[in-house]
């Protein structure tokens, strides 16, 4: 019974990991650019989750954990930030690999204009919980920095695979939450949140989790292309050289 978080965990990562090593994918050499991707986007949200754990805005059922705690967040929390990034990266970059056709960059614009209106307004509208506020203005953000500033083509490969991990998100945070447990290994409090649940999930952690894989796909996005652009950098200084020496 402690062990469940925990086993949350691993089963949320254990095939991916696996299948990072399949020949088809390798995705194991992308390791460099979602490492720190990974690192970066957990210190952020580890720090987000202290606070608001302080605040007790949300907590956790010590009879599901361990009872190893890093701060004021049991071991299992800490080790969610790296399981289920890792899971949607991989993820991502299957579905990089069977889309061959995006969204136009009209429907993208739209869907992303669409997305920061809709953010702005539940932040705005709910400024007086915490949770909900600060998910949808985060997302917000998120979604007009990728957009708009960095122009991301590879939103529209976001927002589908998003859609697609919203099975597995039922089924990982419906544990989390309490769908089929006695009691939620993470509880909210109500007065924090819109209290609108999709089973017995509070359905600002839909957002939430937009919100932790966005960032970890932006930075990891970013980090391909500079090693991309590096490494064909020193393929031609290495041609060049070769070329000098015949």
């Amino acid at each position: 019974m402690r062990f469940t978080y925990l086993l949350i965990d691993i089963f949320s990562v254990i095939v991916p990991f696996i299948f990072s090593f399949h020949p088809r994918l390798r995705f194991y050499k992308q390791w460099p650019a979602l490492l720190p991707a990974m690192l970066i986007t957990g210190i952020v949200f580890i720090a987000w989750d202290m606070y608001f754990t302080r605040l007790k805005i949300w907590g956790f059922n010590a009879t599901y954990l361990t009872g190893i705690n890093v701060g004021n967040l049991p071991l299992e929390e800490i080790l969610f930030f790296l399981c289920i990034p890792y899971s949607c990266g991989f993820t991502y970059a299957c579905f990089k690999l069977i889309i061959k056709k995006d969204m136009s960059r009209r429907s993208q614009l739209i869907a992303s204009s669409l997305l920061i209106v809709a953010s702005v307004f539940m932040a705005l509208r709910f400024y007086n919980q915490a949770y909900t506020c600060s998910a949808f203005a985060v997302l917000a953000v998120l979604i007009f920095v990728a957009q708009y500033l960095l122009k991301a083509g590879w939103l529209s490969k976001f927002y589908i695979t998003y859609l697609y991990l919203l099975l597995p998100f039922l089924i990982v945070n419906g544990l989390l939450t309490g769908t089929g447990l006695k009691a939620p290994v993470v509880w909210y409090n109500p007065e924090q949140i819109v209290n609108i649940r999709i089973l017995s999930i509070p359905v600002e952690d839909v957002f939430y989790g937009m919100d932790l894989i966005l960032l970890n796909i932006t930075i990891y996005s970013l980090l391909s292309a500079r090693i991309y652009q590096r490494n064909k950098s020193r393929r031609k200084t290495h041609a060049m050289a070769k070329y000098s020496i015949i």
